[in-house]
């Protein structure tokens, strides 16, 4: 008798019955992995600042059952306690937390220029990422869960004037690795960087229009495409999962149709 266990079907509901907190996720990124988590059968909360396109994405989505929109502020620890406190009086527990919520904007002016209250602003994706898992880790602990943070590729490269932004996401991808340790084994804790990823058609509804790509744009890549929210969202689908990534902790993928793996001669 063969002690190898025997092959078991793919659950192609990976998240069923999984509560997924999703900061930021109702635009962009963000709202590309509440989709995907909902197409995977979970339950998803999203907070954002823009409550037009959280009610959007519900009205959108037709999952009355399913999703949950409040707004929240990850910069204000107020705000995210209530923020959790009602994600779980809706659906009683918290399986999952991704913490997205930032500012998209790289550049900040030169850094002789720029003023202490300003850095500190920009810094807001990794003060959200503590504040958020702070709040969210005892209801994760219960049961155990999946944390995953949103970094960039920025954490790895840089262009002129974007210290801020790469100190923001830099210190994700280290807040992820600590936190995998100090909160496992019941928590696992990874993190996702993004690279150029298209998210004009993913705003709230006054503000999409399709992206302007060019042939450029999308050759700079070795997979031949410029991103989409979705890629990011299969592969937080992934790592939210027990049964897919429970082997997976501390460790930062990087999603970018493999740009940063490119040699650039000018």
């Amino acid at each position: 008798m063969s002690i190898v266990p025997p092959p078991t079907a793919w659950n192609p509901q990976p998240l069923a019955d999984r509560v997924v907190l999703v900061t930021g996720g109702a635009q962009g990124i963000g709202r590309g992995i509440a989709q995907a988590v909902l197409g995977a059968g979970g339950r998803v909360v999203i907070g954002d600042l823009d409550a037009d396109a959280g009610k959007a994405c519900l009205r959108e989505w037709e999952r009355p059952g399913h999703a949950a929109f409040f707004r929240l502020d990850v910069a204000s620890e107020g705000s995210v306690a209530r923020f959790v406190g009602k994600a779980l009086s809706r659906f009683g527990h918290i399986d999952g937390l991704v913490n997205n919520a930032g500012i998209a904007d790289p550049h900040v002016p030169p850094l002789p220029e720029l003023d202490w209250k300003e850095w500190n602003h920009r810094l807001s994706s990794l003060h959200g990422a503590f504040l958020c898992s702070k709040h969210v880790l005892p209801a994760l602990g219960e049961q155990g869960g999946a944390i995953v943070n949103i970094a960039s590729t920025r954490a790895h490269q840089s262009e002129p004037h974007s210290e801020a932004y790469a100190a923001a996401k830099g210190g994700l991808v280290a807040f992820t690795h600590a936190l995998a340790i100090s909160a496992g084994p019941k928590v696992r804790v990874n993190c996702i960087s993004p690279g150029w990823i298209a998210t004009d058609a993913w705003q709230s509804p006054a503000s999409r229009r399709r992206p302007k790509l060019s042939r450029k744009d999308h050759a700079q890549h070795p997979a031949g495409r410029v991103g989409v929210p979705e890629d990011i969202g299969a592969l937080a689908v992934y790592l939210l999962s027990e049964a897919l990534s429970g082997f997976i902790t501390g460790q930062d993928f990087i999603v970018d149709g493999g740009m940063t793996r490119k040699m650039q001669y000018a």
